[in-house]
């Protein structure tokens, strides 16, 4: 897979220039909806579309640099908070997700209060100050912000649940710690993804307002194990707000995504992994899992036909924080 990432990385912007194009990334080739063992740049298209329709120059390349490439269909890739105006989501919400919990534990609904509703991801530690921190999505309790455009700040209130699911300000759990700034851009008729705006990780951290108000199982998963890299072919699960328990197999990893970011703006992230469809909005937030409960990604996108979430090592590393384990003892509340 370290040589298609390579050739992947020389010919990115020629193939997210092509019609219909919403990522790039590495799999294996599929034929007749079967997964070979043949690796491949994979295309990622809102909407595969027939050859006819198409021009010689807008048709993605059979072989790139003599490696093969596939064309998968994902939809179009959107942030996965729940939608602010009742939808199919809400009939699918299991009560025990939506309520107030507590403590709260990871898989239920949390966000910004100014926002909706996604998902309390997990418990991590603060690796200066050994704190408990509630992880999930900038677009969740951050409030999408960029960190300029005073969308949310540090100190503001984090609800469980989240508004959408009726929480108030009497349901405060957690105050903002901090997030990653997420970089968007204006939607154009022919918008390429630009590399100068990438994104890594859509991700803050919130300090609960005292540590016995959360609790590190996830729920219908239970505690974390350890850290785990994704490979296509892994099969992977999540607990989130709307969809609850489910499991998918991973389609690509490296890839770079352009995902939908309100009705005119987009953002781009790169070095994701895409999944099959596991989730709906309200989801995100969700942390990814293998089959021995070790973490591998935190989801933040997706559509009806697949799900994007960030490697989780980057999460980590970019919000100064460390999984809370099994393995580990609860750090004691400072003071």
């Amino acid at each position: 897979m370290e040589k298609l990432q390579k050739t992947l990385e020389k010919k990115k912007k020629h193939l997210l220039n092509l019609p219909n194009v919403v990522g790039v990334g590495v799999g294996y080739k599929q034929v007749g909806g079967v997964t070979t063992t043949q690796p491949a740049i994979v295309v990622l298209v809102e909407k595969k579309v027939p050859s006819a329709q198409l021009l010689p120059n807008q048709m993605v390349p059979q072989a790139v640099d003599d490696v093969a490439t596939d064309v998968i269909q994902v939809g179009k890739l959107r942030f996965l908070e729940q939608l602010a105006k009742p939808g199919p989501e809400l009939q699918k919400a299991d009560p025990r997700r939506t309520a107030k919990v507590r403590p709260a534990q990871p898989g239920v609904s949390i966000a910004h209060y100014k926002a909706t509703a996604g998902t309390f991801g997990a418990v991590v530690v603060d690796r200066r100050s050994r704190e408990l921190l509630i992880l999930s999505n900038n677009h969740v309790l951050a409030n999408s912000t960029n960190g300029r455009d005073r969308l949310a700040k540090k100190g503001d209130a984090i609800l469980q649940p989240g508004p959408y699911d009726g929480g108030s300000m009497a349901d405060a759990i957690a105050t903002l710690e901090r997030f990653v700034p997420i970089r968007a851009k204006k939607i154009r008729r022919f918008n390429a993804l630009g590399t100068n705006r990438e994104n890594l990780v859509d991700a803050a951290v919130g300090r609960p307002l005292s540590p016995d108000l959360i609790s590190g199982a996830i729920m219908d998963i239970g505690l974390v194990t350890g850290i785990a890299e994704a490979s296509a072919g892994m099969s992977v699960r999540k607990s989130g707000r709307t969809t609850g328990l489910t499991e998918e197999k991973v389609l690509v990893v490296g890839a770079t995504v352009n995902v939908s970011y309100g009705p005119d703006r987009e953002a781009t992230f790169a070095g994701q992994i895409v999944a099959g469809p596991m989730s709906a909005g309200g989801d995100s937030g969700s942390l990814v899992v293998d089959e021995g409960a070790r973490a591998v990604g935190l989801l933040f996108a997706g559509s009806e036909e697949s799900t994007v979430f960030s490697p989780i090592q980057a999460v980590l590393d970019m919000l100064k924080v460390d999984l809370w384990l099994v393995s580990q003892p609860l750090p004691a509340s400072p003071g």
